[in-house]
């Protein structure tokens, strides 16, 4: 008998939760792997085309290959060294040397519920998007091969260390910040370094006015609703698991998105007399990255409330920027991007709490919601700071060792023929 019952106990013990949670979960996995190719499908070819849209005709390609090439270098750079400094180690700040080259993985190496080897491409397609998004900084006028050496640069520099601070457990995710999918990590990472970017290589010739307008509007509506349908992997895969909290994390994504396009629509429609295309697909847009922070810890209420900021905040905010400081950010990624994922990252205190404002929380934490925003803002100026000094470092290194910018007679002519010698369209 006594035999009988030691077999229970260890039966028992091997059907705890604490023991099934290390083992790969079927589920889980068919989940993640989806999202893996929703969160490419956000940067080939959803953001290329967006992108791609919203330059001038004479730029298409340039904008293309520069979102395909960055895809390749990272994805390169991130089996190097890049998971390993992002997700090993104990650093408050960057990580070990344990993984470079993924030495250590082996096909049946598994992170949580998770092939490990699925956790790290999972993770990789974060780290392509992220320098992707500040192509629109320099759209129409940075030299590709300055291009490719920067993205290498600011991965290393940049990304990297913010993403082992916050996500890696370094610094930030130690204190308690709470960044879900990539207010820190991404959005604000791209957006300050875009503005980074705009001021050292100067407006575009023509700006402000003159006829830089987009060239493909369908373009750029195609490109758009590829990222829509792609964010739900983004913010939907950052639960890492196919739970309640990746479908409520799909849900307040889609809704913050909805919202943060009508307010946009409208608030334009308000200003300029007519609704347009390109400012309802630019407020959806703002919604998804304002939510992105947010989708792990706030509820229906609270994405209604965020996207309705993000379509405001972010509006007047790339009205601020082109208009009053005169910065040619030429699609928008600081006040899109940038913006939106601080005020994500803020709003995460007063809607991510049960009964905090509105209610909204579908999560909490244990701080008031007063304690938590002082923790949210020490990561907000963390990382902003960060990025600040290193994207000028990247820059200015860059600067040594290639012209940042194409020439006067290349940038009239257009990248697309000067630096890839192909063109876009062709007209009989």
């Amino acid at each position: 008998m006594k035999l009988y019952n030691y077999y229970l106990i260890v039966f028992a013990a091997l059907l705890s939760p604490a023991v099934l949670s290390s083992e790969i979960n079927s589920g889980d996995t068919a989940w993640i792997l989806t999202a893996t190719a929703l969160v490419l499908f956000m940067t080939l070819p959803g953001l290329a085309l967006f992108y791609g849209g919203l330059v001038r005709t004479q730029n298409v390609l340039s904008v293309l290959m520069q979102c395909f090439a960055i895809c390749c270098i990272v994805s390169i750079l991130w089996v190097i060294y890049g998971y390993s400094l992002a997700f090993t180690g104990n650093g408050p700040i960057i990580g070990g040397t344990d993984a470079l080259f993924l030495s250590s993985l082996a096909r049946d190496s598994a992170s949580g519920t998770l092939p490990e080897s699925l956790f790290v491409v999972f993770q990789m397609t974060f780290a392509v998007i992220t320098p992707a998004l500040v192509v629109g900084a320099f759209a129409e006028r940075m030299k590709f091969s300055a291009m490719c050496i920067f993205t290498v640069l600011w991965v290393t520099l940049v990304y990297l260390p913010a993403c082992h601070m916050v996500w890696g457990g370094g610094y930030l995710g130690s204190i308690g910040v709470i960044d879900f999918a990539g207010g820190l990590v991404v959005h604000a990472t791209c957006g300050i370094g875009a503005l980074v970017a705009a001021m050292m290589l100067g407006p575009r010739k023509g700006f402000p006015g003159g006829s830089l307008v987009p060239h493909n509007r369908p373009m750029v509506v195609m490109g758009a609703a590829m990222l829509w349908v792609g964010w739900f992997g983004f913010n939907g895969g950052s639960a890492v698991a196919a739970d309640s909290n990746a479908a409520m994390a799909i849900l307040v994504t889609h809704i913050s998105a909805a919202v943060g396009a009508l307010t946009w629509m409208v608030v334009e429609w308000v200003k300029t007399g007519k609704p347009t295309v390109i400012g309802i697909a630019t407020g959806m847009v703002a919604g998804l990255a304002t939510i992105t922070p947010a989708s792990g810890t706030v509820g229906p209420q609270g994405a209604l409330l965020i996207g309705l900021m993000a379509g405001f905040i972010c509006f007047y905010a790339t009205q601020l920027i082109k208009g009053y400081f005169k910065i040619d950010d030429s699609l928008d990624v600081f006040p899109v991007h940038g913006v939106g994922g601080i005020l994500g990252i803020l709003m995460v205190a007063f809607v991510g709490k049960p009964n905090g404002f509105l209610g909204a929380g579908a999560a909490g934490f244990d701080p008031s919601i007063f304690e938590q925003f002082m923790i949210q803002l020490q990561g907000v100026v963390v990382i902003c700071l960060w990025t600040l000094v290193f994207s000028w470092i990247a820059l200015k290194v860059t600067s040594l060792v290639a012209n940042l910018r194409v020439s006067v007679e290349s940038e009239y002519e257009g990248l697309d023929i000067t630096e890839h010698n192909e063109s876009g369209y062709f007209t009989s």
